[in-house]
This record gives structure tokens, sequence and C-alpha cells, in this order.
């Protein structure tokens, strides 16, 4: 069973999404420049979103280099000494194959690669080192001590092919220096494109010297920011069973899961640039589906043909038009047996509650 969103969202003048050189991430689209946001962006935006971890219960995951700080604070807490707890810290990355490196700016020791691991996984690892502490401190040598090797590779076996984090359970886990920490997502997500040609555009922008005297001419900065203003199309696609498993076989929090995720990323924006923009523009228009025919259709091609804006209106009303006629078209010819849909619209007579009420009901 795969749950699909489909959703159109309008963002007025923006820099959601930054490339190297700070401008707007684009691509190239049915041969005309779109403007694009990474679907990393999309599911950072997701995760951090307070309706994911409201609704599920659980706090979201950590993706950080600094396990060692995770590991610290509640050791110390249990009346551990902080250094000695930075030095089964550090033991247990080494133990665990991830490398440590001195942070320049703290000084302290932090992971070489990026760690993504839940509230009670941390837990559960601070546990089984303050169980075998004594024995972890007497054998450590060198940033090592043999005395990890047993609660370590027990910890690993005990996360295998499953996580308590319903955000590393949809988004997966991938670790090449700990292959059995992997998690093979749950959900893929689309990099948004716009559903029409986009050029980049400049703000030529000046700061004024509160300070500066009447004889005093000039600004006091001079810059340049890029930005853009397009109508996006997004995509993403649950598989509920692989959900269901990377869960340990919890249904109920798969399903706490999937309602999570739909209410987050109907809210959810990308943060850049956001103090100099403001481009807080919720969608016009979402598609849910509920598939039990193992299909999945991603809606991009509809706008392979870049919209034009209509003498009705903009983009909005055109791209929902085509969307709609692009949908049709692949459900006849591919058939819409065991396709369960509903639709969220600004120029609808449904809200939120009941468009996910439509979705939900059809999990059962």
């Amino acid at each position: 069973m795969f749950i699909e969103l489909h959703i159109l969202q309008n963002f007025a003048p923006s820099n959601l999404n930054r490339d190297d050189t700070g401008n707007p991430k684009d691509t190239e689209f049915g041969g005309v420049r779109r403007a694009r946001i990474s679907s990393q962006a999309i599911k950072r935006a997701i995760r951090q979103e307070n309706s994911f971890a409201k609704k599920t219960g659980v706090e979201v995951a950590d993706r950080t280099k600094w396990i060692t700080r995770l590991l610290v604070k509640p050791l110390v807490d249990a009346g551990k000494d902080e250094e000695k707890a930075w030095q089964v810290a550090e033991a247990f990355a080494a133990e665990l194959g991830v490398g440590i490196e001195k942070d320049k700016k703290t000084e302290q020791s932090k992971t070489k690669v990026l760690l993504y691991l839940s509230k009670s996984e941390i837990t559960d690892i601070t546990k089984r080192l303050l169980e075998n502490w004594d024995k972890i401190l007497s054998t450590l040598k060198d940033g090592k001590s043999p005395e990890l090797k047993t609660p370590v590779a027990e910890w690993v076996k005990n996360l295998k092919k499953r996580t308590s984090a319903p955000d590393i359970a949809l988004f997966g886990r991938m670790l090449a220096e700990k292959p059995d920490l992997n998690i093979d997502a749950a959900c893929q997500v689309a990099h948004a494109i716009s559903t029409h040609r986009v050029n980049m555009e400049l703000d030529y922008y000046t700061a004024v010297d509160d300070l500066q005297t009447d004889d005093q001419t000039g600004a006091g900065m001079i810059g340049v920011t890029a930005f853009n203003s397009a109508c996006f199309y997004r995509y993403a696609r649950i598989d509920l069973d692989l959900l269901v498993n990377n869960l340990g076989g919890d249904k109920v929090l798969a399903r706490k899961t999937v309602e999570g995720f739909l209410r987050a990323a109907a809210l959810a924006i990308p943060s850049g640039k956001q103090n100099s923009f403001a481009a807080q523009n919720p969608p016009d228009f979402m598609l849910g589906v509920v598939r039990k025919d193992g299909q999945s259709w991603s809606l991009a091609n509809a706008f392979e043909t870049p919209i034009k804006p209509t003498s009705e209106g903009g983009l909005m009303s055109a791209s929902i038009k085509k969307l709609n006629e692009y949908w049709a078209k692949l459900s006849k010819v591919y058939g819409g047996d065991g396709i369960t849909s509903a639709t969220l619209s600004l120029d609808g007579d449904d809200n939120m509650e009941g468009w996910l009420g439509k979705l939900l009901g059809s999990l059962e």
C-alpha cells in the first residue's frame, strides 16, 4: 500500500533553498529553466515542523556528529565524572567505527560522520555504558576499550532494520561505516520544481548608517541577493508496509506517522532567507492518494510543457487544471482500481481534518 501526496504551492519572492553561489536552486525540465527546492530541504522542514512530533508523540531524532555530547550529558547526570564521560563517549565512537576528530572551536571530540539516532537509541546505549562502566574504564587505553565490544555489538544488533523514531523510519538511515544500522527509507520525496519557466532576479540593496552626519553621503553597506517567485509542484510517496517494518511492526505508530507526515508536509516551509522575504505561503491545492494497486505516479510530467499565466488568473489555476487533466489521462490508461483520492483546495468546501479523515480512513 502506498500513500502519495501531490502539492501545488505558490511562493512569493524568496530564496528558500540556495546553491553554493547563494542563488536559488534551479533545474532544466521540459527544455526550460525551472525553480527547484531540493528534497533534502523539504524533508528537513517536515522533520522540524512542530505538528509532526506532536502527532506521532515521539521526539524527532538527532542527525549529528555530536553523539559524544548526547552521551556525556546523561552520563554526567548519572553521577559520572565529566572527563571520564568524554573518554568513554569517544571510545564508544571508536568501537562503532565512525572515527573521532577534535572540533577546532570547542576542542571537544566529535565523530567524522553524521549519525542519525533517536532519543531512545541514545538512552539504550547510555544504559549499556553505565552497566559496564567500571570494566570500560579499567581497560581503557589509547581511546579504546575491549569491554565496549559486546555492549556496542548488542546495541547495533537491537537496532538492525528497525527504529523507534518515526522520522528515521520515513527518511531512512545510511551509515557506510556500520551497515547494520542502515534502514531503507519508507518515504520518497521528489525535488519540488516550478510548473513554469523561471528567471532569476536580483535585489540590489543598501544599508544606511544611522550615525552618519548630514554632510556624509553614501550607503553603509551595499549588497545583492538573488531570488525568484514560483508555483511549485511537490510529490512524495510513503510505502506503508515498509514503514510498519521499520517501526518494528508498530501499526499504531505507523498510522500516526502517516498523519504526522501529511500534516507537516502541508505546513512545512524551508527556512532559507525567510527573514529577508517572509515567504510563508501555504499550499493552494493538495491531492492525497491511497493506492492498493502497487503503482506510483508522479504527476510532474503534467508540467513538462511549462504553464503560462492565463487571462483568468496567474499560474495556480492553470497548474491545478493541468494536474487534474494529467491525472485523468493516467487513470484512463493505467486504471483506477484500488485507488482512493482526496483533494484539498482553497476553492473547495473541505478542510484539513476532513481531507485527512478520508485518507486515513482508507488505511483501515
